[in-house]
C-alpha cells in the first residue's frame, strides 16, 4: 500500500510533452554518466579492462547528453525543464552507487547492461511518441546505440564468467519472470502479512472472540488484496521498467497480498480461542520465514538482510497488535 504514496504526483509517461522527453533524456544520460565513471574510478586497480570500458561509456553518454542539449536548444530554446526519473511513473530507477559496489565487479558489469537495456527501451518507446522527425531520429539513433552498449557490458561479463548463448536466454527468462511475477508478488505477500497482523491480533485479544476475528481478518486481507492490486496497475504500466503487464503484476499483488493475510485469519475459524491463536502464530512464524527465503532465493537479499527487514519487522507488528489489543 506505501507504493500508492510512492507515485502520487508522479507524471504518466504518455502525458509527457517532446520537450519534457528531451529534458528527462538530458539528465538522465547526466545520472548515467556520473554511475560510469564512479564504476570506471573503482575497478581501476583491479579491472582495468573493465574500468577502460566504463570510461568509454561515460564519454559517449556525455556526448548524448550534448546531441539531446543542442537538440532541444534548436527546437525549444535554452531553457531545459526540470524532470527527472523520480517524477515519471513506471520510469525506472537506478541503485545508488554505494548499494552495488559491495556485491564486486560481475554486479557492476550485470548492472551496467541492465541499465542500457532500460535506456534502449526508454529511448525506443520516446522515438514512437514524438512526431517532430528531428527528435525522432536522434532519439531512434540513441536506442540503437544503447542497445549496443548492453552488449558490450554483456561481453565484458562473458569473458569473466564464460556463458553459452542458452544460459543467457535463459537469465533473461528468469528475470522477466522475476519482474512480472516474483517481486510483486512478494511485496504483496509481505504487505500482506505484514499489515494484517496488527489489526487480527488486537481484535483477537481484545474480544477473545474467534468469529469476531475472522471476520476482520478476512475484510483486512481482502481490502489490503484490491488495494496493493489497483495500486501496483496504476504504479507502473511496464513500457519503460520492462517489468511485464500491470493486469498480470497487479493480479499477482492482489492474490499474494490477500493470501498473506488469510494465512493468519483462517485458523480463527476454530471456536477455541487459545487453540486458534496459536496456530495463528506459527503461521505468521511460517509466513515471515517464507517471505525471507523468496528474498534471498530470487531477489538475491543477503540472508542477514532479509531476516532483518521481515522477520524483525513483522513481530514488532505482531507484538505492537497483541500490545493494543490486550491493554
Amino acid at each position: 500500500m506505501l507504493s500508492s504514496f510512492i507515485n502520487r504526483g508522479r507524471r504518466p509517461f504518455d502525458s509527457l510533452t517532446e520537450q519534457e522527453i528531451l529534458a528527462l533524456a538530458i539528465s538522465s544520460e547526466e545520472d548515467d554518466g556520473r554511475i560510469y565513471q564512479s564504476y570506471a574510478r573503482w575497478l581501476r586497480d583491479d579491472y582495468p579492462d573493465t574500468a577502460k570500458m566504463f570510461d568509454e561509456m561515460a564519454e559517449e553518454e556525455a556526448q548524448h547528453r550534448d546531441w539531446l542539449i543542442e537538440l532541444h536548444r534548436e527546437k525549444f530554446g535554452e531553457t531545459i525543464p526540470l524532470i527527472r526519473r523520480e517524477h515519471v511513473k513506471g520510469f525506472y530507477d537506478r541503485k545508488p552507487d554505494w548499494l552495488v559496489k559491495p556485491y564486486g565487479v560481475d554486479e557492476v558489469r550485470r548492472q551496467a547492461a541492465e541499465m542500457e537495456e532500460q535506456a534502449c527501451r526508454f529511448y525506443a518507446a520516446a522515438a514512437r511518441k514524438t512526431s517532430d522527425a528531428g527528435i525522432r531520429k536522434l532519439l531512434g539513433d540513441l536506442a540503437r546505440a544503447e542497445a549496443g552498449h548492453i552488449g558490450t557490458a554483456m561481453h565484458a561479463q562473458k569473458e569473466h564468467v564464460p556463458q553459452s548463448v542458452e544460459e543467457a536466454e535463459r537469465a533473461a527468462e528468469h528475470r522477466n519472470f522475476v519482474l512480472t511475477y516474483v517481486q510483486p508478488g512478494l511485496a504483496g505477500l509481505m504487505d500482506g502479512s505484514v499489515s494484517t497482523l496488527a489489526p487480527i491480533f488486537a481484535t483477537a485479544f481484545a474480544t477473545e472472540n474467534t468469529w469476531t476475528t475472522f471476520l476482520v481478518g478476512i475484510a483486512a486481507s481482502v481490502g489490503a488484496g484490491i488495494s496493493m492490486g489497483f495500486t501496483e496497475v496504476a504504479s507502473d504500466d511496464g513500457v519503460i521498467s520492462g517489468r511485464g503487464s500491470p493486469i498480470k503484476r497487479g493480479l499477482t499483488t492482489g492474490i499474494m497480498t490477500a493470501l498473506g493475510g488469510l494465512g493468519h485469519a483462517l485458523p480463527y475459524l476454530i471456536p477455541h480461542f487459545w487453540t486458534a491463536t496459536s496456530i495463528a502464530m506459527v503461521v505468521v512464524f511460517v509466513e515471515l520465514w517464507a517471505i525471507a527465503f523468496i528474498q534471498n532465493r530470487y531477489m538475491e537479499t543477503p540472508w542477514g538482510k532479509a531476516i532483518f527487514q521481515v522477520v524483525l519487522g513483522g513481530a514488532l507488528v505482531f507484538a505492537a497488535g497483541v500490545a493494543i489489543g490486550g491493554g
